[in-house]
């Protein structure tokens, strides 16, 4: 019998020790309860407070407001043009290089030491397995004509019928040269939009003839319109073949760089090497020796870009973000005049039983609360007007980030805090009676 009584106690006190976990975070909860419906009680309070001075919280959260409209529309604007231009680079392709000859140093192009010619191009087309697409480029300044109308200087491209899938620069109206014209060295070309545009022309010169520096070129087609990239008309060239290029231009056969698409943009680190390898074996390169040429990646440039946004955003969000200290400041001060007006409510509160840290906890939500009032009124501002230049036909599409709005409401919160605990310190330590005393 007296065993069957130690088991009962054994098992009742196993039961408790079981339980005493359970009755812990029950107690956890219910203060985290007690301590979340503290607070909103605070946050409701506060929200009275500004409802019924609305005038005054205005000018008083103008600051935040006009700094947290800035950011985001700061922020929105970098954002979306970045976008704008990396979507452009994507879209040439991010496995595309650029091979030009280079001195080594920072005089740029020294054509009369260092060449590359077509049979670099062939070797680097021959040789490299990762080279899907390869072709040369030769630049000219010229004149063009048709009709009365003439163009000087416009800029004409020699290249192969790879060019345009390379660049993506595909044809609108008409077609494309061949490779039977290119090696042939046919008088026809390609134009651009803008080209177009200046000749007077519709759609129509295709199959009519314009004057390249007095030589008549058939029309075969007219290019897609590219738009502007940093400063730069895209549509503002002609096309023809480098072989008949090299006929209006005989020396540029010594300086002739070339494009090249790799396999897969996996592939671009070691089509990159193969290159590097091809030409400087043609040029006769000793190990150790410097290239006498230069491999510009679409990849690089898009890294750098992105490097740059990145940057640039983070420094025009922090120039405008400094505004928030003078939003800041603003609370600070509209806190210690409501300090100053509440004074015997606080000294009725502490005289029956109100802590220092209720106190403190209170006026401090209200500047929370007031800045973050603030931080949406700003947030909402600089929404619409991101949406409402997007919808100009001009301007690039401009989103508001996610992150951004979070950014500004943490900062608009954060300046609550900052600039609202010495208000709400100083509401803390008065002494009740001297509160009650207060006139």
């Amino acid at each position: 019998m007296a065993d069957i009584v130690t088991a009962r106690e054994h098992d009742s006190n196993g039961g408790a020790a079981a339980l005493e976990p359970l009755r812990r975070v029950g107690w956890l909860l219910d203060w985290f309860g007690a301590l979340i419906a503290r607070h909103w009680q605070n946050v409701l309070t506060a929200l009275v407070q500004i409802w019924a001075n609305k005038a005054r919280a205005i000018l008083t959260t103008l600051g935040i407001i006009i700094a947290v409209t800035s950011t985001i529309t700061v922020v929105s604007f970098v954002q979306g043009f970045g976008n704008y231009v990396t979507d452009m680079l994507r879209g040439f392709g991010t496995n595309m290089m650029f091979v030009f000859p280079w001195s080594g140093d920072d005089h740029g192009f020294m054509i009369g030491r260092i060449t590359m010619d077509i049979d670099d191009v062939r070797a680097v087309g021959a040789r490299c397995d990762k080279v899907r697409r390869i072709s040369p480029l030769v630049f000219s300044a010229t004149t063009i004509e048709y009709g009365r109308e003439k163009i000087e200087g416009a800029e004409v491209q020699g290249a192969t019928e790879q060019f345009q899938p390379i660049r993506k620069y595909f044809v609108d109206k008409g077609r494309f040269f061949g490779p039977m014209e290119v090696e042939t060295g046919a008088y026809v070309c390609v134009l651009g939009r803008n080209v177009q545009g200046l000749l007077g022309a519709n759609d129509q010169i295709v199959g009519d003839y314009v004057y390249i520096n007095a030589t008549r070129f058939r029309v075969l087609g007219i290019l897609e319109e590219k738009g502007n990239m940093m400063g730069e008309n895209q549509d503002d060239l002609v096309l023809i073949p480098y072989t008949t290029q090299l006929k209006l231009s005989p020396m540029s056969q010594y300086f002739m760089p070339f494009i090249v698409e790799a396999t897969s943009e996996q592939d671009i680190e070691e089509c990159s090497l193969q290159i590097s390898r091809v030409l400087r074996e043609c040029h006769g390169l000793q190990p150790g020796a410097p290239n006498d040429f230069r491999i510009l990646r679409q990849d690089e440039f898009l890294r750098d870009f992105e490097r740059v946004k990145v940057i640039a955003t983070s420094v025009l969000a922090g120039i405008v973000g400094i505004s928030l200290i003078v939003g800041g400041i603003g609370v600070m001060n509209i806190m210690l005049v409501s300090v100053t007006e509440r004074t015997r409510e606080i000294g009725l509160r502490k005289s029956v039983g109100g802590r220092r840290r209720d106190i403190l906890f209170q006026f401090l939500t209200e500047a929370v609360v007031l800045s973050t009032v603030g931080g949406t009124i700003g947030i909402a501002l600089g929404y619409a007007i991101c949406k409402i230049a997007s919808q100009h036909p001009s301007m690039v599409d401009v989103p508001v980030p996610a992150w951004a709005v979070a950014l500004g409401l943490s900062f608009s919160a954060g300046t609550g805090v900052l600039f609202g605990i010495i208000p709400a310190f100083k509401a803390a330590i008065l002494h009740p009676i001297d509160a009650l005393r207060h006139e």
